[in-house]
């Protein structure tokens, strides 16, 4: 494969990347369409739980004051650190350069990855339109892998499959990763990665990182 080729499939994995992240942001704070089923069991519960918390941050008209923001922005990121174990998404999007990697290195990519994702859900959650959303059912696989399925009604009525895929850990279940109409943001984080990390070295993959840190961060200070 030439270089041409490699350039290109990195910037349709970057694309398909950011798309699945702006319509999971989009829709991950939807307000639900009807209660949960009945077979549906804790990975569900602690999936709407996240959600209802989301939503009750942004409801709170004393957080939407502008001089407020930092504040509201702080709980969020609570949350959000409780329902995501951004550590497993981070070292799974690396796939098998992960164990080629020192553990500083793993430290610093970890921490920037954290922060793009974070920076962009926090980016766009605040722009919630008021999406619903339907918990379809969830499934367990030996004990500790689940994936709970949902579908998105948006503004427009289209309906839009979201599953999380979530991990048991000590403090509860948490995601690991999101796929939305079949396709998985770690999944194509990953495809990207491996794309720069043919070419170039792991440096620049940091690089590239913390550049879009910077983008998101400047970005959100911008808005309200």
């Amino acid at each position: 494969m030439n270089s041409s080729t490699e350039a290109r499939r990195s910037r349709m994995s970057g694309r398909a990347a950011r798309r699945i992240l702006a319509v999971f942001v989009a829709v991950s704070v939807a307000l639900p369409m009807a209660p949960a089923p009945s077979r549906a069991g804790e990975p569900t519960d602690q999936v709407r739980g996240a959600i209802d918390r989301v939503l009750e941050i942004l409801k709170k008209k004393d957080l939407q004051a502008k001089e407020r923001r930092t504040e509201r922005r702080t709980l969020l990121r609570e949350e959000i650190s409780k329902a995501f174990d951004f550590d497993e998404m981070a070292k799974r999007s690396l796939g098998p350069a992960w164990r080629q990697r020192s553990p500083e290195e793993r430290k610093e990519y970890v921490a920037l990855f954290r922060q793009v994702l974070e920076n962009s859900y926090l980016g766009k959650v605040e722009a919630y339109q008021g999406e619903k959303i339907r918990y379809v059912k969830d499934s367990v696989e030996e004990g500790r892998i689940a994936t709970v399925e949902t579908l998105i009604l948006t503004g427009k009525g289209q309906e839009i499959p979201l599953n999380y895929r979530m991990i048991k850990e000590k403090p509860g279940w948490r995601v690991y990763d999101v796929v939305i109409e079949e396709i998985s943001l770690v999944n194509n984080y990953r495809s990207q990665f491996a794309g720069i990390l043919q070419r170039s070295p792991f440096q620049d993959l940091l690089a590239r990182l913390r550049e879009m840190v910077k983008t998101s961060e400047s970005g959100s200070g911008s808005r309200k």
